[in-house]
Order: structure tokens, then sequence, then C-alpha cells
């Protein structure tokens, strides 16, 4: 395939010797809306919930390494009638890893079994990724982790791509990172990393194929 046909998520000509994959929605299924269904029926207001309340960018703080007593009291304080919701999100929370992708597991699975590097880089709260691998034995299986919320790094940013090739003495051109957040693949790319944007084991499959992983 020329250079001109490759595509704009790959670099071209270094060989693959490290797998490293992303856990959300690659691995396993987030979806925090599965016990907030419960909790709050009403669509609109779940959804307003979600953009006023515990927020995206709040829950971000920590996968950076913030602790669930100070998230909830930061937001209790501004919303004291929502006090029993916001404390349900980390009561919740091993509702909302409701799952595994059996097919994207038994990839990362059959690499390992083949000898391949594999590692993983993944925006988590510390606790809670302790808890997704006792509910998740798999997550233990790999030769290691990079979780945010342990070394207070987070992705796309560069620090937690180069941190992560430091503690697993990685070569980042021999690195493919694979991730369902564009952004995330983008920060790999930056990093000099090769990356594959995730969309189902299907593609993932024919990425390292091409790629002559698989």
């Amino acid at each position: 395939m020329s250079e001109s046909n490759q595509p704009a998520d790959q670099p071209v000509g270094h060989p693959v010797r490290h797998i490293v994959f992303d856990i959300g929605k690659v691995l396993i299924h987030y979806d925090p809306n599965i016990p907030y269904r419960r909790l709050i029926p009403d669509q609109a207001e779940r959804e307003a919930f979600f953009d006023t309340v515990c927020t995206h960018e709040w829950n971000l703080e920590q996968d950076r390494g913030r602790g669930w007593d100070e998230a909830e009291t930061l937001l209790i304080t501004e919303h004291p009638d929502k006090a029993d919701l916001i404390r349900a999100f980390r009561l919740n929370w091993h509702e909302m890893v409701s799952h595994s992708y059996d097919d994207s597991v038994d990839i990362m699975l059959d690499l390992i079994q083949q000898g391949r590097d594999v590692t993983m880089l993944t925006n988590f709260a510390a606790d809670t990724f302790k808890q997704a691998c006792e509910i998740f034995p798999f997550l233990k299986v790999p030769r290691g982790v990079t979780v945010s919320g342990e070394i207070g790094l987070i992705k796309p940013d560069r620090e937690i791509y180069d941190a992560h090739v430091k503690s697993f003495g990685l070569e980042p051109a021999a690195c493919l990172f694979i991730d369902d957040s564009q952004k995330n693949v983008d920060g790999a790319i930056a990093a000099g990393w090769q990356a594959v944007h995730f969309t189902g084991a299907e593609k993932l499959r024919e990425d390292l194929t091409r790629l002559a992983v698989l």
C-alpha cells in the first residue's frame, strides 16, 4: 500500500512490537446512564443532571486522581438538593460497567497467547480500576497497565504516553495504541506512537492484520 493510501491514523513503516489497549469502550462497556435510568427515570431530567451536575468533566478529574470524597463534597456544596443522586454515582459505579466486549477481549488474549507484548493505558480512577479488575479478571492478564488516576496524568496529554513508555521499557515508534477516542489516538500519534481508532472488534482485526500483528 502506498503512503498516500495509508489510513490517516496510521504512521508508516515501523514494525509493531508493543500493543497497548485502552480499556473503557474497548474491552469493557461503560455507561453511567445504566443505574441512573432507575434513579432518574425521566430522560430529559437525567440528561440535565449529567449536563450540569455529574458532568463528564467532573468525572474526568477522578480519572486524573481526585478522590471521590472531595469530588462529592464539591458538587453537594453546589447542588445540596441532589446530594443522594451525586453520591449514587460512585455507589452504583459497578452497574455502569455492565459487560465486557468479548470479541475484543479475545483478540487481546490471543495476542498474549501468541507471545506479543501487551499492556494497557487507561483513563480510570484508581479505586474504580481496582474494582473493575475484580469484576473482569482478564484485566490482570496483560504485562501491566498505566492508570491515569494512580499517576495524576491523563490522556490525551503527552506526559501519560511518555510515562507508559518509560514504565514498561517500550520504543514509542514500535507501540500500537488502540483507543475508542480519536483525541486519545491523536495524542498517541503526537507522542510518536502508531495508533488505531477502535470502532469494533471486526475493524480491529482488520487493522491488526494490515499491520502484520495478527
